[in-house]
């Protein structure tokens, strides 16, 4: 669902509210910098590498022995042994031959060709269906009626060059989960739709009660767009695909280069997935025979007004024969018109209807027991549904996940035996909003909350830098693994060609963090793909990773994202889908084999403690707004009575910001602190002395519960389906997480007395986990538990 190689950042769930170092897409957005940049960075590693102090071979890993390291070793030797990139070849050849859309005949077709994959591997595997809403539509129309007359298109031709994109049973152009609507109105252009950027036209006195609004991708996620037009009154949403952001402004068009090409256009969901993803008719359960379904009419995910992406070959009449201002120069992006506000002259007529209907979304799920603690379960899913063809979104992640699967089979040829459950799921109906993920979470939520120990995400792939998010709790792990994989193009540990990134590309902390910090912060995780489930609605530590950042283009969501273009542009000889493979592969096993699950809290409480400074500081921040806002207004209200000729009526003045208490929370964190530091002491004394197999089921017991101590039954204000209270996607960010999700929002709607309750609930869930860290010291090493700890 999200981009992982497009300059866009609406649809990556790294984005964040605050910039976010961990992502490397800003260091190439400048087609002028990426030059020196290229050289920076390789200055920067030169740097880096012959100061590595010991090699990774020789240092222990977390949660082993001595003996199990050294054992562990051996195995993921023989496992990059068995990647064939031959495979992932041949699966994308097949799996991106054709359109297969959620409910399509071809995606049936996949399923079965994957459960019996993994069942000649060795896998017990099945195919699990949920029933899910999904529509179509039958009628798209989108004309502009004044002053002019004009009829877009709506339609991506097929190219002589690539006969990938003459393929039948495409779906149209259009953003699932629209309302239908028949609407005329005249157009006003918002820039991205986002709330700021209501708050610059409402300051020219432009209002969109009644209109139809046109903005284009970036800025947020798509479903904001329309979300917030409709709660400032407008009709009708319009989304265009922008030259600026992945067209000719940044290079060569497709077919000749990999941009957008004027008539490509960007597909995707619009359900207000920050209130809950899944099937929108059955919200908290599974989408199974006997569940009970919303009406249509109450689902609360579903727009509320028409909206429709659109291409640049179709926006252009449009943007051309606007009035009115214009429109701020960072609102402007690259075609050949001046960018005007409106409203009018321009006035448009769109006309959408939908088949609403019931479809099949098949998952495939293959287990592999476990041999001495099989009610521990690693899971590792990707999608594999598509928009079109999908060979890099998600076909480029679901070919790694086979071939890391294959070969993980493969070591059992030998005798070997996971110690712990693993799981392999192939989610259907990702793209429209995790519908397969999502469901299947709520239908197995009693057994999940039981024994999901780990979930580890990826999407698409391509070559570049890792991209890496997740629960914090999972940190140190995750840095041990990256140290240990190397980057097909540099020879150096992917690890540390991301730290050369952020000392080149990153802000002054971030910079300074990565030089001095021995570990790699994980990015928080939003939204956007199929982790949400396990990590926000049911508190399993989760992970998030894959390649990109080089493999650049337009494709993203259109009838262009071909094998052709896949193996042309993103991942030429298969080379990053190897290494991912290897690095998931690392992961699975690890988590799989250890004596000890791979939990580590000091990143936790490090991080934790970050997030706590951000909203403290936030309030001094809105406090200074608030004062700027009644400053200027009381400005403006004298000039209007100075000059009783011009019709002043202020707007309302922002009420004082109160003082927040946060000691509690604070008293809270360093509790927190302090138990997390004690469980390390406790789990590095366990490399000189193995754990008995009583103790190490009682210790994971323990460790799968810290993640559940962070949620909150009634789950977030407003939207109870999100029950984390450290990570989850913003009401107005989309896939862009919110950190202290139920404290921060509040603060930023100023909503105080909410505020200071979430607060109080936050301080109490961060004592709970400080408590269930310490039952889990307790049984690693009980002399470090003592009576001071709680």
């Amino acid at each position: 669902m999200f981009s992982r190689n497009t300059r866009r950042c609406e649809d990556c769930p790294y984005n964040t509210e605050r910039p976010v170092s961990t992502c490397l897409l800003p260091l190439f957005e400048d087609s002028m910098l990426r030059r020196s940049l290229v050289l920076s960075l390789s200055l920067v590693v030169s740097l880096i590498v012959p100061f590595t102090p010991i090699s990774a071979q020789t240092q222990p890993m977390l949660g082993f022995d001595a003996a199990g390291t050294e054992r562990e070793r051996k195995l993921e030797a023989q496992f990059d042994s068995l990647i064939d990139k031959n495979n992932l070849q041949n699966w994308t050849r097949r799996l991106a031959a054709r359109p297969h859309h959620v409910g399509s005949p071809v995606q049936k077709e996949h399923a079965e060709f994957l459960v019996a994959q993994y069942r000649s591997w060795g896998y017990q595997a099945e195919i699990e269906r949920f029933d899910v809403l999904f529509p179509v539509p039958v009628t798209r129309s989108l004309e502009l009626v004044a002053p002019m007359k004009f009829k877009a298109k709506l339609a991506e031709p097929p190219l002589k060059e690539d006969a990938g994109t003459a393929q039948a049973g495409q779906l149209p152009v259009y953003n699932a989960y629209s309302a239908d609507g028949d609407v005329t109105g005249e157009l006003v252009y918002v820039n991205f739709g986002v709330p700021k950027d209501y708050e610059e036209l409402e300051k020219r006195g432009i209002d969109v009660k009644g209109k139809v609004v046109i903005a284009r991708y970036g800025g947020s996620w798509r479903g904001i767009k329309p979300k917030v037009a409709a709660e400032r009154g407008a009709i009708g949403c319009i989304i265009y695909s922008d030259p600026k952001e992945d067209g000719y402004f940044q290079g060569e068009t497709y077919p000749k280069g990999p941009w957008r090409n004027e008539y490509g256009a960007q597909r995707g969901s619009v359900a207000d997935m920050p209130t809950h993803p899944g099937d929108p008719l059955t919200p908290g359960s599974g989408s199974v025979p006997g569940t009970k379904r919303l009406a249509r009419k109450d689902a609360a995910t579903i727009v509320k007004i028409p909206v429709l992406p659109i291409s640049y070959a179709d926006a252009l009449p449009l943007l051309k024969a606007m009035g009115g201002p214009l429109a701020p120069p960072e609102w402007r992006g690259a075609l050949p018109v001046p960018y005007r506000l409106g409203a009018g002259p321009a006035k448009v007529r769109l006309k959408l209807a939908f088949d609403w209907q019931q479809v099949p979304a098949y998952n495939v799920i293959a287990r592999l027991p476990g041999a001495e603690l099989p009610d521990e379960w690693i899971i590792r899913g990707n999608h594999y549904d598509a928009w079109v063809l999908g060979a890099h979104d998600p076909i480029s992640g679901t070919v790694a996940l086979m071939e890391e699967a294959r070969a993980i089979a493969a070591l059992t040829k030998s005798g070997w035996k996971p110690k712990r459950t693993i799981v392999y799921a192939h989610w259907d109906g990702e793209e429209p909003g995790l519908l397969g993920s999502t469901e299947w979470v709520e239908t197995h939520a009693d057994e999940l909350r039981k024994k999901a120990a780990i979930y580890i995400n990826t999407d698409s792939n391509g070559r570049g830098f890792l991209e890496m998010g997740g629960s914090h709790t999972l940190e140190r792990y995750f840095n041990e693994v990256t140290r240990d994989v190397i980057d097909p193009q540099k020879q150096i540990p992917v690890k540390e060609r991301v730290r050369a990134g952020r000392i080149v590309g990153g802000s002054g902390e971030a910079r300074r963090e990565a030089r001095e910090r021995p570990d790699l912060r994980l990015a928080a995780l939003g939204s956007g793909s199929d982790f949400t489930p396990f990590l926000q609605h049911l508190g399993i530590a989760s992970l998030n990773l894959g390649y990109g950042g080089e493999g650049r283009g337009g494709s993203y969501h259109s009838s262009y994202d071909s094998v052709a273009y896949f193996e042309r542009f993103i991942d030429p000889g298969y080379r990053y889908g190897t290494t991912l493979a290897q690095t998931t592969g690392r992961l699975v096993l690890r988590a799989a084999n250890a004596e000890v699950l791979p939990f580590d809290f000091v990143a936790f409480a490090d991080t934790l403690e970050k997030y706590l400074k951000e909203v403290t500081a936030l309030e001094g921040e809105l406090r200074e707004a608030s004062l700027e806002k009644n400053r200027q207004i009381e400005e403006k209200t004298l000039e209007a009575a100075y000059d009783p000729t011009q019709p002043y009526v202020p707007p309302k003045a922002d009420a004082p910001v109160p003082a927040m208490d946060f000691a509690a929370l604070k008293t809270a964190a360093a509790a927190l602190r302090a138990s997390s530091e004690r469980y390390r002491t406790a789990l590095d004394s366990l490399a000189a002395r193995p754990l008995p197999p009583a103790a190490q089921k009682e210790a994971g017991a323990a460790l799968i519960a810290t993640e559940r101590t962070m949620l909150r039954v009634e789950g977030l204000p407003r939207r109870p389906w999100f029950r984390h209270q450290i990570y989850a996607p913003g009401l107005y960010t989309g896939y862009g997480v919110k950190t202290l999700p139920g404290v921060r929002e509040a603060m930023e709607e100023r909503q105080w007395s909410e505020a200071h309750e979430q607060s109080a609930i936050l301080a109490a869930i961060l004592e709970r986990v400080a408590g269930q860290i310490d039952k889990a010291t307790g049984i690693l090493r009980p002399s470090q538990t003592t009576s001071a700890a709680r």
